[in-house]
């Protein structure tokens, strides 16, 4: 497949370009300074671009089979997120191209919870991260009021998402909180690429969202 990452220099952006590579995917790697191109994987093709602006996602989504959006806000900055959400939607309306998101874990529902979010539970989303949970939250519901034109999807990841390992063992959920024997919920940025090209080289989920997690 032709892919264009945004947020290709970050934490999760940088595992989705590696893992999209090592799969023979040929990798469009968009950053927004080209100062961060010596960050790229070499064998990806840089560009530069702001996944916010509509006529940037129009331009190097074009002739692609499938854009990814990894990209985060600074703090401070969170609504960016709806922002970009908009942006990416306006900009690949009416196109054939695919669209994967990495949003947020905080819109998922804790398990026996009675219906409680996890950015309501702070086991799962401390105080601390609250600010960019909420804003993934809205980022979400803009996809879901979308009117039918962009095919998309929206990884949220478990609660604790770090640098770790690449295992390739773990499950998949749609709305529930995956937590663990310890009542633990993450899973590494590693594997959460793993999941994510899976879901691209085998859609299963469209115009919807779904989980990862150990």
């Amino acid at each position: 497949m032709r892919i264009t990452v945004f947020g290709a220099a970050g934490n999760v952006g940088s595992r989705v370009v590696t893992e999209a590579l090592a799969r023979g995917h040929e990798v469009t790697a968009v950053v927004r300074d080209r100062a961060r191109f010596a960050e790229l994987h070499p064998d990806a093709q840089p560009r530069v671009g702001n996944a916010a602006n509509v006529e940037d996602v129009a331009e190097l989504s074009a002739g692609r089979d499938l854009v990814i959006s990894a990209t985060r806000p600074a703090p401070g900055s969170e609504t960016d997120l709806v922002t970009t959400a908009k942006a990416l939607l306006a900009g690949l309306a009416g196109s054939d191209v695919r669209l994967l998101v990495v949003g947020g874990a905080g819109s998922l529902n804790v398990p026996d919870g009675d219906g409680t979010l996890a950015v309501d539970d702070q086991r799962f989303v401390p105080t601390a991260w609250r600010g960019i949970a909420l804003a993934c939250n809205e980022q979400l519901d803009t996809f879901r009021t979308e009117r039918g034109e962009v095919n998309w999807t929206y990884l949220s990841p478990s609660a604790n998402l770090q640098p770790g390992t690449r295992t390739g063992a773990f499950r998949v959920g749609t709305d529930d909180l995956l937590i663990d024997v310890d009542g633990s919920s993450a899973i590494s940025m590693e594997d959460l690429a793993v999941a994510l090209l899976d879901e691209a080289e085998h859609p299963k989920h469209h115009r919807t969202r779904f989980t990862a997690g150990y």
